[in-house]
């Protein structure tokens, strides 16, 4: 049995709240979900089924997969399960007002589950990966302190790579480049130097927004100081294990066929449409204080400030939403090859998540 500190009363209404009672133990084995595991360590000793991981001191679950796979729910019914505590890699939901672009989890779900790094800036202040890893770091050590998990979970994937492994070895600012790019911007305009930087790094052009002035001025400063285009810097950047030792690491990654996937992504979009995100971009393209560069890039914003600055009708920017809602979950994909120590989960078809012990099935 899995063990978890908070009363019986709170621990069965959690376990209620993610439906977990419809999985019984037996129902358990015997359903369709493949898991693909990586071969395990001598030096880890045997693998424990069901630990007490609620128990276990620094414990960290992480939650990857790429958009529409499932795993925020997932995440949830795990940290209810194992009284942890949720920390967001998603460099979109630190924003305050961005509710339902970017799929936060409803304030009933924060309200049982303690979450964190959700609604940390105005969408008018620019944010960083090093100030990701800084107040994950944060974070996470509070909840080691508090005697729990920290259940990470995210799609960002450059952000949790940072938090995982460390931030990769690249030249510090250069002023001087940053002034003359800013002042190119303002003559030119950011598609010259999109088309710029597809020239000399076509893989970093593809998936960098081509009104993305911040990562467009940073992949050109690279290049120009190293000779190097960043793409390639990024894909060399290795590291010899975890960042933090001290940590009990557990990768978990959630993959869905992508005909699913698909499916998924253009019933999300419609049902975010009906609850009123074309409003909510609305109040963020009209805020006096403006947008960051970093915010004005997320998918289904984006595509929305460009039908109100009158260049393609609504109908197009909401195909335009699924298309770049595809190619962001592409991106993911390559990003998720790069972490071995993953173990896969099949989701079928007909499941909206994977219940929390088939995902404590896997922890050492």
């Amino acid at each position: 049995m899995l063990a978890c500190t908070l009363d019986s009363e709170v621990q069965r209404y959690n376990l209620r709240r993610y439906n977990l009672r419809r999985y019984s133990s037996s129902a358990l084995h015997s359903r369709s979900a493949k898991i693909t595991r990586p071969p395990i360590s001598v030096s880890h000793g045997r693998r424990t089924a069901n630990p007490d991981v609620s128990t276990v001191e620094k414990r960290i679950i992480a939650i990857l997969g790429c958009t529409a796979s499932g795993k925020g729910a997932t995440a949830r019914g795990v940290a209810a399960a194992v009284c942890g505590e949720i920390v967001s890699v998603d460099s979109m939901k630190v924003y305050r007002g961005m509710d339902i672009g970017t799929a936060k989890p409803p304030p009933a779900d924060r309200a049982a589950i303690p979450h964190h790094l959700i609604d940390v800036l105005d969408p008018c202040e620019s944010f960083s990966v090093a100030q990701f890893v800084d107040l994950a770091d944060r974070a996470v050590d509070e909840i080691h302190e508090r005697g729990r998990p920290a259940v990470v979970v995210g799609g960002t994937l450059l952000y949790f790579r940072c938090f995982y492994q460390g931030l990769f070895d690249a030249p510090s600012a250069d002023a001087g480049f940053r002034n003359e790019i800013r002042r190119r911007a303002d003559a030119e305009g950011t598609d010259a130097l999109h088309a710029e930087l597809a020239e000399i790094d076509p893989e970093a052009a593809e998936r960098i927004h081509r009104n993305d002035l911040r990562r467009i001025e940073r992949a050109l400063e690279v290049y120009r100081l190293t000779g190097t285009p960043i793409s390639r810097l990024q894909k060399e950047w290795t590291g010899s294990g975890p960042r933090r030792s001290d940590w009990r690491w557990t990768l978990i990654g959630l993959r869905r066929e992508r005909d699913a996937v698909n499916s998924r992504i253009n019933e999300r979009v419609r049902r975010m449409m009906d609850r009123g995100l074309l409003d909510e971009a609305r109040r963020l393209y009209d805020d006096p204080r403006g947008i960051s560069e970093q915010a004005a890039q997320a998918v289904g914003y984006a595509e929305l400030f460009e039908h109100f600055a009158g260049r393609m009708t609504l109908d197009h920017a909401v195909e335009r939403i699924k298309i770049s809602s595809r190619r962001l979950g592409k991106h993911q994909r390559t990003w998720l090859k790069r972490f071995a120590a993953i173990q896969w989960i099949d989701v079928p078809e007909d499941e909206s998540s994977i219940p929390p012990e088939r995902i404590l099935s896997l922890i050492d």
